[in-house]
């Protein structure tokens, strides 16, 4: 680090957000300049009782964080884990004569810089400096050009921090009480788990609707004879394929046609629509075999295709995922990754504006890689699609002023494949546009009237349709096509030729295939469709989105099942919950009028503190026109019963909600599924069953609840312990596998200080619950079992079975075991045998793979399933990641195992327990004791200094090793 001074200017201290970053900046510029990482966020509000400041405790408005009754007032404390950098930097910057904010140029990095003044409190000159890409010309030009900081920035940002704050903070805690402990409630998060809800009863709701249609492939008449020499000498038949879509001119019903209840809607308001069945389809099919067909229409029209715009932040989301198959969390990651080595500008932006740099280094590139044909004459600019977009970036795309090639850069892996999107949509967008043509061929018979199948029929006329597209300049569609969300959908670079037709051209029937269809549910949300759903509905913001995500898949409120997000049970009851009786604050257009609001705060329409005073309060005076619908809405009252007038009056009024109702959901022929506190069960007549945490809701049918209640529960009673106190003893079936228990009489305290537990003990691998007896379960319920006691150390000696199986133990000293038996039968002289050899710390041999992958596109290794300790778990033999409760071993892909092991890669190390820090200071303490009384003041503080030297520098390495990642912005709270 350099500590020389320029010329002209004293030592600058740099302040940025992540080692990462810090380390890139530091090339870039030259002596006299100190770069340092804040590592985040410094300080926030306090995260549970414990981190607030004795000075507010006793308050009732502290485990808030927010002095609710003093204009909102937040308190911030420094992170326990950022308490040593705080004091590196206030170290650094004491040796400085100017600060250098450099935090990223966003809501977020604006109230970090805010963050770090108020903490470091400089005396020196202060600037704030901001740049999009991280590229020598752009860093040094944000040295030479700083700026103030921008106060309305911070506001807007500080009243989205304390607004999620009280809404985490008051909700939250009502979850807990109705519904389940340790859950969550946010401003997004609970909105965005509500549309996936949603999805499901739509889903559940969704009736099926059955309709026939015939396929039929045509070939010209005139060349019907030769179709088979042309297919045996390889070549290209002049087939088509077309589609019935009207007969006697009433158009055949498609699945568009069918409502969510399997009714046509055409019949509802008596269109002319015909639904054919099966019989009716067959029949026609039969009857136009031989009929003759001509062509009745052809039309052609121009076909153009324009490029797609640069990414956004959640148009990358989106692409990734359908690409990739990268999940937000994980685009974020790799693409913070590219931004803070230099290699993309910064991910977290609402624009699709590119720098006049930029549009002449994907233009040079067209013009390079691809020729003048494809470079449009003037350069093309797109309109931003968010409203209100918040930030002043360009939209994301490769750095510097020329870009390099994916082949130029070296990256590798999951970093090669997102930075080759960006920079082919970047290059894409300033391409010609795709043209070429399109047809519709409609095609005409007439069936003859007669028996067919023992059924008369009239003679009737049909058409067919067909579609083509041919392109003939393909322009962007040369470097990029984008993807889509259906599967099956067809992408914009597919063409779909016809031969050469006209009207009046006779067609022979090769084919009629009569084909039967079902309608399907809506799809449910994939991460990319939501966060789709969630822009367009202008509901949070796109730089929150992965969070959110993250958070609902943690939360448990939604798992996985391939790439879809399917709501968990309890999802339901949660959203249940806060619909019935917290409406206004899941209402669609009311979160987005609240992210209007914030938005009118950043731009200084509007005052922080009232909007805070309306929303929370709820003050029945007519609000001040500035304050926003969405404020006007919370003091005037909810819609559909709702009685929102504030929110500390809402969470105050429980006495409405019924626990038992929130969580329960008739499933039919009496059962009800409810949820538990320890997870979902169907129930009927007293009768319970367990209900797997990974079934999707709308798989719940009467007929799989009656299979769950047709399970035998397992509670068996095995008879009455001989000894005293003679109690009852049964088998029974657990959340957690099958285990034994005695029965404690009635009326034995449960709670409290005298509270008695039953005995209770898991089954041996070796048992059942069909076959335990009574004597198996005395044994069980005897363990753990007193060997002996150790003559050397007089220690007692126990064998007992653990999570990983029997073993011995002593003290702090344990043993394995080799089988479930020796636990009853291992002597002292055998368990004294046992300590006396060296204690084994090797590992078993390895077992073998549950399941093979493929390579990992990071590290190029294999990856395969294994069942760990913990449970099955993805490896690549660098790598661990263990699979979460909503996969499985049998239905995994290689997809999603990447994405687990890219997570774990991206987590920085565990952090040291604090024992070794308290033994260092105990060593320390026991040499300062030993050291001569004389010791010299100056002494003192030169070994102090040098202590701490040596301890910043070592926490210094740590976190460069560690690389922290900024925090996701505006994170939500979900916990009190």
């Amino acid at each position: 680090m350099s500590t020389s001074r320029t010329a002209n200017a004293g030592r600058r201290l740099v302040i940025v957000e992540s080692p990462a970053k810090a380390k890139t900046i530091k090339g870039y510029l030259g002596p006299g300049y100190v770069v340092e990482a804040s590592v985040g966020h410094i300080r926030d509000l306090p995260n549970g009782a414990a981190e607030v400041p004795a000075a507010y405790k006793g308050q009732p408005w502290a485990r808030l964080g927010v002095n609710v009754d003093a204009d909102f007032e937040p308190v911030y404390v420094v992170n326990s884990d950022k308490r040593a950098q705080v004091a590196k930097l206030k170290s650094l910057l004491a040796d400085a004569d100017e600060l250098y904010l450099a935090t990223d140029e966003d809501r977020e990095g604006e109230a970090i810089a805010w963050h770090l003044q108020q903490v470091l409190k400089p005396k020196v000159p202060v600037r704030r400096m901001v740049f999009h890409e991280i590229t020598k010309d752009a860093i040094q030009q944000a040295v030479a050009n700083p700026r103030d900081l921008n106060q309305r920035l911070v506001d807007a940002q500080e009243t989205r921090r304390i607004l999620d704050r009280l809404y985490g903070y008051e909700v939250s805690p009502v979850l807990w009480k109705k519904v389940m402990p340790r859950l969550s409630a946010g401003r997004v998060q609970s909105v965005a788990t509500r549309l996936v809800v949603e999805r499901e009863r739509e889903r559940i709701a969704f009736v099926p609707a059955h309709y026939w249609d015939i396929s039929g492939t045509f070939a010209q008449a005139a060349q019907a004879a030769a179709r088979a020499a042309q297919a045996a000498s390889g070549g290209d038949p002049a087939d088509f394929t077309a589609r019935l879509t009207a007969l006697d001119g009433r158009r055949v019903a498609t699945g568009r046609d069918f409502g969510s209840d399997g009714v046509l809607r055409s019949v509802r308001g008596g269109a002319p629509v015909l639904q054919l069945d099966e019989t009716g389809a067959r029949a026609l099919a039969e009857a136009l075999r031989v009929a003759p067909f001509q062509v009745r229409s052809v039309e052609s029209k121009p076909y153009k295709r324009s490029p797609y715009a640069p990414f956004r932040t959640t148009t990358l989301q989106q692409e990734a995922s359908r690409k990739l198959g990268f999940g937000a969390k994980r685009t974020m990651q790799v693409a913070q990754k590219l931004y803070e080595n230099g290699f993309i500008t910064y991910m977290r932006t609402d624009s699709t504006t590119l720098s006049e740099t930029a549009v002449a280094a994907a233009r040079a590139q067209v013009t390079q890689l691809y020729g003048a044909e494809y470079l449009p004459d003037a350069p093309r600019t797109y309109a931003s699609k968010v409203k209100n977009a918040q930030e002043a970036h360009e939209a994301i795309r490769p750095s510097g002023d020329r870009f390099r090639t994916p082949a130029e850069t070296g990256l590798t892996g999951d970093d090669f494949r997102l930075y080759e999107l960006i920079w082919k949509r970047t290059v894409a967008s300033q391409m010609k546009d795709a043209v070429g043509q399109s047809v519709t061929v409609k095609v005409s018979g007439t069936a003859q009237a007669g028996a067919v199948d023992g059924a008369e029929l009239p003679g009737r006329e049909a058409e067919f349709s067909a579609t083509g597209k041919i392109i003939t300049f393909h322009g962007f569609m040369k470097a990029y096509v984008e993807g889509a969300d259906d599967p099956d959908a067809e992408l914009d670079d597919r063409e779909r030729r016809l031969p050469p037709l006209a009207e009046g051209d006779a067609l022979t029937a090769v084919e009629l295939r009569p084909e039967g269809h079902s309608t399907k549910p809506p799809a449910r949300y994939t991460e990319a469709s939501l966060v789709k759903e969630l822009e367009e509905r202008e509901i949070g913001r796109p730089s929150t989105y992965a969070s959110i995500i993250g958070t609902i898949l943690d939360r448990g409120y939604v798992f996985k099942k391939g790439t879809a997000l399917v709501p968990s049970f309890l999802a339901f009851a949660v959203v249940g919950l806060l619909e019935q009786h917290f409406g206004r604050l899941v209402d669609y257009d009311f979160t987005a009028k609240m992210e209007d609001d914030l938005d009118r705060i950043a731009r200084g329409e509007a005052e922080s503190v009232p909007w805070l005073r309306r929303f929370y309060f709820g003050e029945t005076a007519e609000p001040s026109g500035d304050l926003g619908e969405a404020a006007r809405a919370a003091s005037t009252g909810g819609v559909d019963g709702d009685h929102l007038g504030g929110l500390k009056d809402l969470v105050t009024d429980l006495g409405a909600i019924d626990a038992r109702e929130v969580s329960s959901f008739p499933v039919g022929d009496g059962i009800v599924l409810r949820v538990g506190r320890y997870g979902p069960y169907v129930e009927r007549d007293g009768v319970r069953a367990d209900v797997p945490d990974d079934l999707p809701p709308d798989e719940l049918s009467v007929e799989l609840a009656e299979q769950f209640l047709a399970k035998p529960t397992g509670d068996r009673e095995l008879g009455t312990d001989p000894n005293p106190p003679h109690h009852t003893i049964v088998a029974k079936d657990g959340r957690y596998g099958p285990y034994v228990t005695e029965v404690l009489p009635e009326g034995t305290p449960k709670t409290g200080k005298n509270a008695v537990k039953p005995r209770t003990a898991s089954l041996l691998k070796s048992m059942s619950l069909d076959t335990v007896t009574l004597e198996d379960a005395l044994r069980l319920l005897s363990l753990p079992r007193v060997v002996g006691v150790d003559p050397a150390s007089g220690e007692e000696i126990t064998a007992q079975n653990g999570k990983f199986g029997p073993y011995l133990k002593k003290g702090t000293d344990s043993r394995s075991l080799e089988s479930e038996e020796q636990m009853f039968t291992v002597t002292l002289e055998e368990a004294l045998a046992l300590y006396a050899q060296p204690k084994q710390r090797g590992r078993r041999a390895a077992a073998p793979p549950l399941k093979e992958l493929g390579e990992d596109p990071v590290s190029g290794r294999p990856v395969v399933v294994k069942d760990g300790r913990f449970g099955p778990y993805v490896t690549d033999g660098e790598t661990n990641a263990t699979l979460r409760q909503a996969d499985s071993v049998e239905e995994i892909t290689a997809e999603r195992a990447y994405e687990l092991l890219a997570e774990k890669r991206a987590k920085a190390p565990a952090k040291k327990t604090t024992k070794s820090a308290a033994k260092k200071t105990t060593t320390a303490k026991k040499a300062t004791k030993k050291a001569p009384a004389k010791k010299t003041a100056a002494a003192k503080t030169t070994a102090a200094k040098t202590t701490a030297k040596k301890t910043a520098a070592k926490k210094t390495a740590t976190a460069k090793t560690a690389a922290p990642r900024k925090p996701e912005p505006e994170s939500e709270e979900g916990s009190g």
